[in-house]
């Protein structure tokens, strides 16, 4: 695997509920903030984007057809700030500084997104946690991920999943799926493999992104995944 220093990790909202269903687990949360401030240790420099799936789902509440998506995806954004303020206080009091910047502008709540400062922020050895997605409706927060990557000229987009990489099929229905160690932007789109989506995709190609896949579950971590010391993907050009 490639040497990376700076990387996007992408979260899904899913990945802090709790077990009974609510929408946020402190223990969940904390075990996620430490592995973020052990990767910050081993030297890497860390943003962050999470999605709000635990809280809401603006393509699934508009496809119930009571609520339009613009407004659906609208309220999905402010889920992502939700998370992404629980993040950041988790990873201050793991001893890491943390700092939220939404693309959504509220600034009596957290800083607004703009290139400059994240960059600065980095450079100084802060996380990033990234929230309000693109700040568009229609756009996933794999999108967001993969844009914001680009913009802060990271070396590579690391998505913590449910399983440890990109398979055929899904693993959890199909036992002869296989599970791929390296694939091509062109593959992934080709095949329609749904770890992420076209337009993340396609815009990790045109700006030449590699993306690891990996799980976010024990005994992965973010350190191990970025190391390669444990199984993943990697989409590559």
């Amino acid at each position: 695997m490639a040497q990376f220093r700076r990387v996007l990790v992408k979260l899904s909202g899913e990945a802090l509920m709790a077990p009974d269903g609510y929408w946020l687990d402190s223990q969940i949360l904390s075990a996620l903030a430490e592995d973020l401030a052990q990767a910050t240790r081993a030297g890497f420099e860390i943003a962050v984007v999470i999605g709000g799936g635990n809280i809401i789902r603006g393509a699934r509440m508009s496809a119930a057809g009571w609520i339009d998506r613009p407004t659906a995806d609208s309220m999905g954004m402010l889920g992502t700030v939700m998370n992404s303020l629980a993040i950041e206080t988790a990873l201050n009091a793991a001893g890491v500084p943390a700092r939220t910047m939404s693309a959504v502008s509220m600034p009596t709540i957290c800083e607004t997104y703009a290139r400059q400062p994240a960059l600065h922020h980095l450079d100084k050895g802060q996380v990033v946690v990234l929230a309000g997605g693109t700040g568009n409706p229609f756009f996933t927060t794999d999108t967001a991920a993969v844009l914001r990557a680009a913009e802060l000229r990271c070396d590579a987009v690391l998505k913590a999943t449910q399983v440890d990489g990109v398979y055929s099929a899904d693993p959890k229905k199909d036992p002869s799926a296989i599970r791929f160690d390296q694939l091509t932007h062109d593959e992934a789109i080709n095949r329609d493999l749904k770890v992420m989506d076209t337009a993340a995709f396609a815009l990790a190609r045109e700006n030449k992104l590699s993306i690891i896949v990996g799980s976010v579950h024990a005994p992965s971590s973010v350190t191990a995944l970025l190391q390669g010391k444990v199984p993943s993907t990697v989409v590559a050009p």
